[in-house]
This record gives C-alpha cells, sequence and structure tokens, in this order.
C-alpha cells in the first residue's frame, strides 16, 4: 500500500520528466527544476489534473553564500514557491536556482498565479533577483532611494546610509551610518547570590 506522499512524489515525478528532481523527506515534498524549465514546470503543475496545485501559498528568495559554514559550492541565489493543491489535499515545495550570481534572474510566475506579484516584487527587494516578464518589478518593503538588497548575505547588519530629519532643510536626508561596529555577542551577568534565598 502506498502512502499519499508516494502518491504525490510519482504523479510529480510522472507530469514534470527527467527535467526535475523529486525528493521526499521529513514529510515534505521538494521540486528541484532548472531555472530555464521553471515557468513551464509551475505551468504543469497547476494544469495537470492530476497534481491540480491552483494555489500559490508562498513565494520567497535564498541567499546560500554562506549556507554549511562556508562549505557549500553551489548556485548563491535560489527562488522557493510552495503550492497547494485543495482538490488533492497536498503540499509542495518548489526550489529553482538562478544560474547567474551576478545577475540573478528567473521567469516570473504572475501569469500563472497572480498572488506571486508581491512575493516577487518581495524577492527582487530583498534577494535583489530579478523575475523576467514581471510587469511592476520595483522594491516594496525598503525605501526607493535604498542602496543595496538588505537580506544578502553580504550586506552590513547597520547598512550603508541612515536617515533623519534636517530641520533647516526642512526634509528627510541621507547620511553615511554613525553607529560604531560592535560585536553583537550577549553577556552573561551572574550574582554571588543568586538561587540562595
Amino acid at each position: 500500500m502506498t502512502t499519499k506522499l508516494e502518491v504525490l512524489q510519482l504523479a510529480l515525478e510522472k507530469a514534470l520528466g527527467e527535467g526535475a528532481a523529486v525528493t521526499a523527506a521529513l514529510g515534505e515534498v521538494t521540486v528541484v527544476v532548472k531555472a530555464a524549465d521553471y515557468a513551464q514546470a509551475m505551468q504543469t503543475l497547476r494544469d495537470d489534473p492530476s497534481l491540480a496545485f491552483e494555489e500559490m501559498i508562498d513565494l520567497c528568495g535564498v541567499d546560500y553564500s554562506e549556507y554549511g559554514e562556508g562549505t557549500y559550492d553551489g548556485p548563491r541565489f535560489a527562488v522557493v514557491v510552495h503550492l497547494l493543491s485543495l482538490a488533492n489535499n497536498w503540499r509542495v515545495r518548489v526550489r529553482t536556482f538562478c544560474p547567474d550570481d551576478e545577475m540573478p534572474i528567473v521567469q516570473s510566475i504572475t501569469p500563472i498565479w497572480r498572488a506571486a506579484n508581491w512575493y516577487e516584487r518581495e524577492a527582487f527587494d530583498l534577494y535583489g533577483i530579478l523575475f523576467d516578464g514581471h510587469g511592476d518589478l520595483r522594491r516594496i518593503l525598503t525605501d526607493y532611494g535604498f542602496i543595496g538588497h538588505p537580506f544578502r548575505k553580504d550586506f552590513p547588519i547597520s547598512g550603508y546610509v541612515e536617515m533623519r530629519y534636517d530641520p533647516e532643510q526642512k526634509r528627510v536626508i541621507y547620511q553615511p551610518v554613525t553607529i560604531e561596529p560592535r560585536e553583537n555577542i550577549p553577556r552573561v551577568i551572574r550574582e554571588e547570590t543568586y538561587g540562595m534565598k
């Protein structure tokens, strides 16, 4: 007797073919597709009646530059999408790696799921991942004048600039960061008589 997870895994392998790597671990199924096959695989996941992933739950970017304590030697950026099939009551995680670390780009899936619009904008804003075919790819969480992408592992914790209101100019201005770099290690304060009461 096969479990529901095995049925899903077999259906994914049959529908997506050899272009996708399907794995199951810890009660979850993950599909890894190449960036060139990403949009077509997502279309298949939605339209194939044996899968019927009609709802996109989440989309996010990932920066693997420090993964495995620096031992990872693969593409730096990935896009991860979580899908839900209400008809079959199952979920799947789809991961695709951006082929170019300097210019991370994958195809937009907004024509397939309109809900991907803001998620793709968020991944662009925070990681700098570009989505080809997205109709309105602009910042969504940071300021329009913001420089860089704050969720990248090489982005400094204190940022590059800070902003403040200048009463003389009567506007918000940007200036270099004035915060001194510091260690973020918690101090442990022990009392001599702790727990002796």
